[in-house]
């Protein structure tokens, strides 16, 4: 599968996953809201199994199990031996860690957000133990769906979040239907309410693992048990296997900084929970955008590095950034200009969006250099390096954690988009980290090309999203009616977007801009043929 067609289906995709995702989000928002003691409950419960699927991803998988996944399928039985014993391993770790966290629960949830009081931090407890059991089939879901992007077959895992948001609008409306609008009171809540939510919650994640096991079985990879484990290379990969373990431990802890730090100002003010829905809306063109043209960019860069090939994975490095860099500029511009708007859509009145648009902006601020981060942390796994990105990790982890705590200071309606703001600059500090590392290792990276595209790339979507901004003040800014309710929030947010978009892409065409015509034919390798 080419560059092209991969990068579409994954697109596709996440397309349609992010909408019905924020349909999702909507829907519970209109539920239990977003701002409010019980939104933070139900927030820091479900991510703790959150959590574990994104450092799961982001660290062991990727930077350990693809490479080796990438290396088995180009063998004679196309890792038909490995495979099954690497999906056994990994459900009897997922099993061993869901059982101790469950024992765990109200200490996990003391840890993560200790500033609650007694009442708050009851239901989340009770919240937790129906949401961490997410953590086996989030992590099965990340486990058979990285393997499968790694032998190149892309669509289930972009695919099956679908599945997963359609089960949770329905078991969230049932709620709605049930016991009615915006229960934001602690007290309220009891054990079949609870269940409801919780339970509609992991039911989700469980659906959209059973649909990757289905796609699994097309694979022609056997998925059963396999205990055999001895001589197959566990060994080695345990050996990296530990700095991305420390990673863990370091991005563990930043967040329970992070997560403390803000609940201290839940309940009248922006906190966990618009900080959790704001990074949903930064997640829609990092995951379009990012994930869906970069991993594919990921599979081949582990070819090519594992083939010796290294004026290669250079010209790929460059290629991704310049292409990845064209879209994510404008998504980071135009979104920021309709930052308002945008938060109205999971929020329940004006004012909360105003309170949670700050937050967004500063999530937004980071969208291009976390989009260079990800070739270049990739870079490093495809040589089966894990442990300098521990380094730079580490780095960044330890100034999270300083400028947090000292986050504390500021007011508290300003203490949430303040965390926000230290995530994205440690982020750009640990981006130029990462630069300097990976040339120290592989020589001139040869990304000056990359570079100067994206200042062309930025030079052209200041007009434009000041033109997106335009709209936004026309249409009435914080009294008009783009903050009237979420679906005009939704239509102020496509049209402030859609303006800057249109915008930029004529700016860039009469600067007559290669990455234009690249991303032209990106598109038209796989439509162009139906």
């Amino acid at each position: 599968m080419n560059l092209a067609r991969a990068s579409s289906l994954i697109a596709a995709g996440t397309l349609v996953s992010r909408m019905t995702g924020l349909v999702r989000t909507i829907v519970l928002v209109a539920a239990i809201s977003s701002v409010g003691a019980s939104a933070d409950a139900f927030y820091v419960a479900n991510q703790l199994p959150n959590t574990v699927l994104t450092l799961i991803s982001t660290g062991l998988l990727t930077g350990v199990i693809v490479p080796r996944v990438v290396a088995v399928s180009a063998q004679a039985d196309g890792g038909r031996i490995f495979l099954p014993k690497l999906i056994t391993a990994g459900a009897a770790i997922l099993l061993l860690t869901t059982a101790v966290a469950l024992a765990l629960a109200p200490a996990l949830v003391a840890v993560m957000a200790s500033g609650y009081d007694g009442a708050t931090r009851d239901l989340t407890v009770a919240f937790a133990y129906w949401c961490l059991p997410q953590i086996f089939f989030y992590g099965m879901f990340a486990l058979i769906g990285e393997s499968l992007n790694a032998r190149r077959m892309f669509t289930p895992y972009a695919w099956a979040p679908v599945i997963n948001n359609i089960v949770s609008i329905a078991g969230f409306g049932l709620f709605i239907v049930l016991f009615g609008f915006h229960r934001t009171e602690v007290g309220w809540w009891t054990p079949s309410s609870i269940a409801l939510v919780g339970g509609t919650a992991t039911l989700g994640i469980i659906a959209q693992t059973v649909v990757l096991a289905i796609a699994w079985r097309r694979s022609g990879i056997p998925l059963r048990p396999d205990f055999r484990w001895r001589g197959v290379g566990f060994g080695s990969m345990g050996s990296l296997a530990t700095w991305t373990f420390g990673m863990v431990v370091v991005t563990l802890l930043a967040g329970l900084v992070q997560v403390n730090v803000m609940s201290a100002a839940s309940g009248e003010n922006a906190s966990v929970a618009v900080w959790g829905n704001a990074w949903l809306i930064y997640m829609v063109p990092y995951s379009l955008i990012v994930l869906s043209i970069g991993t594919p960019y990921f599979t081949r860069i582990a070819e090519h590095a594992a083939a010796g090939r290294g004026d290669d994975v250079r010209a790929d490095i460059s290629a991704a950034i310049r292409i990845l860099g064209l879209f994510v500029v404008i998504s980071a511009g135009a979104l920021i200009a309709a930052a308002a708007p945008a938060s109205r859509i999971f929020t329940s009145s004006a004012g909360d969006a105003l309170l949670a648009a700050p937050v967004l902006v500063a999530f937004l601020v980071g969208l291009v250099p976390m989009a260079v981060l990800f070739i270049i942390q990739r870079t490093f796994y495809a040589y089966g390096d894990t442990r300098t990105p521990f380094f730079f990790t580490l780095a960044q982890g330890v100034l999270v954690v300083v400028l947090t705590l000292l986050a504390v200071m500021v007011p508290k309606e300003f203490l949430t988009a303040t965390v926000a703001s230290v995530q994205t600059f440690c982020g750009i500090l640990e981006l130029l980290l990462a630069i300097w590392l990976l040339r120290r290792k592989i020589g001139p990276l040869g990304i000056r090309k990359a570079v100067t595209s994206l200042a062309v790339f930025v030079g052209a979507a200041i007009p434009a999203a000041f033109a997106g901004w335009g709209i936004y003040l026309w249409s009435g800014a914080d009294q008009g009616w783009m903050l009237d309710n979420l679906f005009f929030g939704a239509v102020g947010t496509a049209l402030i977007c859609s303006v800057a978009g249109a915008i930029y892409l004529g700016i860039l065409a009469g600067l007559r801009t290669p990455e234009l015509t690249s991303a032209i034919t990106l598109v038209r390798g796989r439509f162009g043929r139906r």
